[in-house]
């Protein structure tokens, strides 16, 4: 689709960056890139992790699409930077854990980070986390739960959040979603945790993109509602995609 924003993440998460751009840019044609076949991103090198974010933005350039947007805090923590450098000419907009929005609106309660352990474990955090950490904060690296939200197991799902994160609840006023699958079960964590003030960092990055556009005057005026094409690279297209229209659904009706 020409003229379009490409959208991509390790699988069907970045439905929740999506959903807060459309609150904003409604009239643009968007490209949704999921990268089921190589879901985790966490677990595999940043070598690995740039390469395949390469060849995805390569992709969804041979489509016309006019900007980029990596909704995937892992491959943004680790392929960027290289991304910025060798695409130059066109905007590229990365979501990074809202960890700045902690100190910004509840700095001085608990705050708990979810994150993959790609994430965590990368410069780009821990220069974040640094330069804004409360020294109230608990970091958890939360291995192959975006891989149960994807399945979309219930039973599963709540068994492992229990288990991993059960041990915070009544300890921890934030929860910073850094993964962009875990605003999908945000009400699943609190009802293990409690009541929680969450934080993830979609609505900077959807206003972040509009004004880019903005700037470059790349704005679409030609429609009153854009498309939006999903792509998944697995064997699972079918179902893939009838999870993320669900989604998308789901937020729409809500926010009417």
């Amino acid at each position: 689709m020409q003229n379009s924003i490409g959208i991509f993440d390790s699988g069907i998460g970045g439905v929740t960056v999506l959903r807060e751009i459309l609150k904003v840019l409604p009239k643009e044609n968007y490209i949704y890139y999921s990268d089921s076949i190589n879901n985790p991103y966490g677990d595999k090198s940043d070598k690995e992790i740039i390469e395949i974010c390469d060849e995805i933005v390569q992709n969804l350039m041979n489509k016309g699409c006019k900007a980029i947007v990596i909704a995937c805090n892992t491959a943004s923590a680790k392929a960027v930077q290289f991304l910025r450098n060798k695409y130059y000419t066109i905007p590229i907009i990365a979501i990074e854990p809202a960890y700045k929005m902690v100190y910004d609106h509840n700095y001085n309660d608990s705050t708990l980070v979810l994150a993959t352990k790609g994430t965590i474990e990368s410069e780009k955090f821990n220069l974040l986390y640094q330069k804004y950490n409360n020294y109230k904060t608990y970091l958890c690296p939360c291995v192959g739960l975006a891989d149960i939200i994807e399945e979309g197991n219930q039973e599963k799902l709540e068994k492992y959040l229990k288990s991993n994160i059960g041990i915070y609840a009544g300890k921890v006023h934030n929860v910073v979603l850094g993964c962009t699958h875990y605003p999908l079960v945000q009400q699943e964590i609190k009802r293990v945790l409690g009541n929680v003030k969450f934080f993830n960092g979609a609505s900077r990055l959807a206003i972040h993109l509009k004004e880019i556009l903005e700037m470059q005057n790349l704005i679409n005026q030609e429609s009153e509602y854009g498309k939006i094409t999903f792509i998944d690279t697995s064997n699972q297209q079918y179902r893939k995609q009838k999870r993320f229209y669900q989604f998308l659904k789901e937020e729409i009706k809500n926010e009417k």
